[in-house]
C-alpha cells in the first residue's frame, strides 16, 4: 500500500514530470466573489493546498447507559490532540474536516442544549474546542461534520423529539449551541445525507450556524458526485459543494453508482463495474458549480461505499497529484478522507505518508507565498 516517493526532484517521473503536473499559465485565480456577486466564504479552500478528513466515530460498549458514557469518556480522554495536529501539519494540508459524530448516537464534544435533554451522549472533555485551538495556532482551519436533521441517529432524534412538531427548531438550536460556543474557531460545516428543501428552510439552517461565525462556510451533501444523478448541489445557498466521491478511474470521478449488494465485477483491467452498466466519469470545468464553490471529497484507503473495496480507494502519488492539480487548475478545492484509529486518534502510517508526499508535490508544483487571515498561511493557487 505504499507508493513511491516523488520528492525530492520528483524521483522516478523523469525530467518532464513537474512540467506536466504544474498549473498551466493563466490558470484560474480563485475568486472571492460568487457569480451572483455575493462573497465566496469558501475561497480559502480554493486558494489553499488541500484538506484532510477523518471519520472519528465513537461507539462505546457497555451493558448500561452509564457504562457506555464512562467508555465514551475513556475513549475521548485518550485522543492525543497534540499528536493529531502534528500529523496534520506534516501533510501540508490547510484544513481538517472532523466528525462531531455519525452513526453511533454519541458525539465527541459536550453540547449544553443536548445534554440538558439527554445526558450521557457527549463526553466531559471538549475535544473539538481543544482541536480547534491547536489547529488555529498551527495556521489550519477546522470544518465540523455531522448528519442532517432527517438522517441523524435514532438516539439524537429521540433526544430532540423528532416525532413532535418543532423538531427542526430543536435541531437548529442544537447546532447553534455548538456554533456559538466555537465562534470563529470553526470555519465550516459539512452535513451528510441531505434532501431538498425550500430556500427559507436552508436559510434558517444557515442562520443557526452563522450565529457563532458569520463567515463560516457550509456544505450540504446529497451525494451528488457518486450516485448517478445531477452533479449540481442540493442547496444553491451553500458555500461549497460537499462533493462526495466514491471512486476515481483514470484520474476522473466515477459518476455511475455502484450499489452495495449489486452484481459488481472486476474487469481484466482491474476496473470495478456493475454488470451491464458502463462507467461514466466527470471532472470540474470551473471554480463554481451552480454558483457554489467546487469542492470534492475523496476517500483514500477507506471506502465510503461497501461496494467499493478499500484497495480500490488507494491511489499512487502520480494519480493523487494529477487529480489534485486538475481540480485546482480550474479553481476547485479538494479534501482527502483517510482512516483514523478511534482509540488513539492516529492516522495509519501508509495513508499519512501518501498525504505528506501529496503536500510536498503540490508545494513543488505551485508558486509560494501569500497569507490568509490571522495565523492561517495559505498557498494561493494560480496567483
Amino acid at each position: 500500500m505504499t507508493s513511491c516517493t516523488l520528492l525530492p526532484a520528483l524521483a522516478g517521473l523523469g525530467s518532464l514530470a513537474l512540467a506536466s503536473f504544474a498549473p498551466a499559465e493563466g490558470a484560474t485565480v480563485p475568486s472571492a466573489t460568487r457569480p451572483d456577486g455575493t462573497p465566496n466564504r469558501a475561497v480559502w479552500m480554493a486558494r489553499g493546498t488541500f484538506g484532510v478528513m477523518t471519520h472519528y466515530l465513537i461507539k462505546p460498549e457497555g451493558a448500561t447507559p452509564e457504562e457506555r458514557t464512562a467508555e465514551l469518556n475513556r475513549i475521548v480522554d485518550n485522543f492525543d490532540v497534540h499528536r493529531y495536529v502534528k500529523r496534520i501539519r506534516e501533510t501540508g494540508a490547510d484544513w481538517v474536516i472532523f466528525t462531531l459524530g455519525q452513526t453511533t448516537g454519541y458525539l465527541c464534544a459536550p453540547n449544553e442544549y443536548l445534554d440538558s435533554r439527554a445526558p450521557g451522549m457527549t463526553p466531559r472533555r471538549d475535544l473539538v474546542m481543544e482541536l480547534a485551538k491547536h489547529l488555529d495556532d498551527a495556521g489550519k482551519r477546522l470544518i465540523l461534520y455531522i448528519p442532517s436533521e432527517q438522517n441523524s441517529e435514532a438516539a439524537i432524534q429521540a433526544a430532540l423529539d423528532s416525532a413532535s412538531p418543532g423538531y427542526a427548531d430543536r435541531y437548529f438550536e442544537f447546532l447553534k449551541t455548538y456554533a456559538v460556543k466555537y465562534g470563529d474557531l470553526v470555519d465550516g460545516w459539512w452535513f451528510d445525507s441531505c434532501g431538498p428543501h425550500e430556500d427559507e428552510y436552508w436559510l434558517r439552517w444557515l442562520t443557526a450556524l452563522r450565529a457563532g461565525n458569520p463567515d463560516t462556510a457550509v456544505a450540504f451533501s446529497g451525494a451528488e458526485f457518486c450516485c448517478g444523478g445531477p452533479v449540481n448541489p442540493v442547496c444553491k445557498l451553500e458555500d461549497y459543494h460537499a462533493g462526495e466521491i466514491h471512486l476515481l478511474e483514470d484520474g476522473a470521478i466515477r459518476r455511475d453508482f455502484l450499489p452495495p449488494g449489486g452484481d459488481i465485477i472486476v474487469t481484466p483491467e482491474r476496473k470495478l463495474r456493475l454488470r451491464g452498466q458502463e462507467a461514466r466519469t466527470y471532472m470540474p470545468d470551473g471554480q463554481f458549480i451552480d454558483g457554489v464553490q467546487w469542492h470534492g471529497l475523496l476517500p483514500l484507503d477507506l471506502t465510503f461505499n461497501p461496494a467499493v473495496p478499500n484497495q480500490f480507494c488507494h491511489y499512487t502519488d502520480r494519480e493523487l497529484l494529477a487529480f489534485a492539480l486538475a481540480v485546482k487548475s480550474v479553481g476547485g478545492a479538494i479534501t482527502i478522507n483517510v482512516p483514523i484509529e478511534f482509540e488513539t486518534g492516529e492516522i495509519p502510517e501508509d495513508s499519512h505518508a501518501s498525504l505528506v508526499r501529496l503536500g510536498r508535490n503540490l508545494r513543488e508544483a505551485a508558486k509560494h507565498g501569500g497569507k490568509g487571515q490571522g495565523n492561517r498561511v495559505l498557498t494561493p493557487w494560480g496567483t
